[in-house]
């Protein structure tokens, strides 16, 4: 791969702004180049790039943070088709996968080409206010309408291609890709899907039912969140990060963009399935077959 070498950083922790700096000097004895946007270059004291000309002329970017950094980086990214790779100092590091300790070696083998690309999915929401497009918005784990601070139950129709599928009493409902099926989906009850699965996945929150199930839909469904009554502190979320306010009979049409992707680099050494198991502790039960 080329050596034009973006670096976006969670300017807000110091764990990333060390790491950061390590990096930076590390890359001035190596010959590698680091290329920073304003707001990174700024708080590290370094050359910086205006945004367009940033995304012009980077060819992979690493990522030091956490996962909310990665999908920050994602979203900026999008329209560039720039590979990032995240170097966690978080907490999970699901997607900022990458290890503190092999930081280097993680940047050389990818300038020598010993990686993968992997794109991952992004959805796209369209809030309709009548005959009026009010929002469009991007999302690399999901998309979630929720109530807001107080307990009370919202109304929420659920249509897939206009036809109607359910009216669910809920504290709210999360549309996610397989990306984000890993992140506030899973604590929903939803399924873990592998991010090469085409699909989107509907999760409802604390469903006032006993019929109301995570449901999985096809790589070209429309899903359409309408809600009813007359509550008025709604939002729907972006990523957990960006918030939209939603009035009664707004109508949510979410489906997978057509044109947007997110790419992702994978090191050989480490997959989807080793995430699984490092992370989230899959398949890492208590019970020992052999003391049985």
């Amino acid at each position: 791969m080329k050596g034009n070498v973006g670096l976006l950083v969670n300017t807000q922790k110091p764990k990333a702004l060390e790491m950061a700096h390590r990096l930076l000097k590390w890359g001035k004895k190596e010959g590698i180049s680091f290329f920073l946007p304003p707001h990174e270059a700024s708080v590290l004291g370094v050359a910086g790039y205006s945004d367009e000309k940033w995304h012009s002329i980077i060819d992979f970017t690493i990522v030091i943070g956490g996962d909310g950094t990665f999908l920050r980086a994602g979203r900026y990214v999008l329209d560039s088709s720039i590979p990032l790779y995240g170097i966690n100092v978080g907490h999970l590091g699901f997607l900022a996968s990458g290890n503190q300790d092999r930081a280097e070696r993680d940047i050389m083998m990818i300038l020598e080409g010993k990686h993968r690309i992997e794109e991952r999915l992004v959805l796209k929401g369209i809030v309709w206010r009548g005959k009026t497009q009010k929002h469009t918005v991007f999302a690399i784990n999901d998309l979630v309408l929720t109530k807001g601070a107080f307990a009370r139950v919202i109304h929420v129709e659920v249509r897939v291609e206009d036809k109607f599928f359910a009216q669910l009493p809920t504290d709210g409902i999360i549309v996610a890709t397989p990306t984000g099926s890993t992140a506030y989906s899973l604590s929903a009850g939803g399924p873990i899907v592998p991010p090469h699965v085409p699909c989107l996945v509907l999760s409802p929150i604390c469903a006032h039912t006993l019929y109301s199930r995570p449901v999985i839909f096809g790589k070209d469904d429309r899903i359409s969140l309408i809600p009813k009554g007359n509550h008025r502190d709604l939002v729907l979320t972006q990523d957990g990060q960006l918030g939209y306010e939603i009035l009664p009979s707004d109508r949510i049409d979410i489906s997978l963009s057509r044109d947007k992707t997110v790419k992702l680099i994978m090191l050989p050494d480490r997959d989807y399935y080793d995430l699984l198991q490092e992370k989230l502790n899959w398949g890492h039960g208590i019970v020992n077959p052999d003391r049985e």
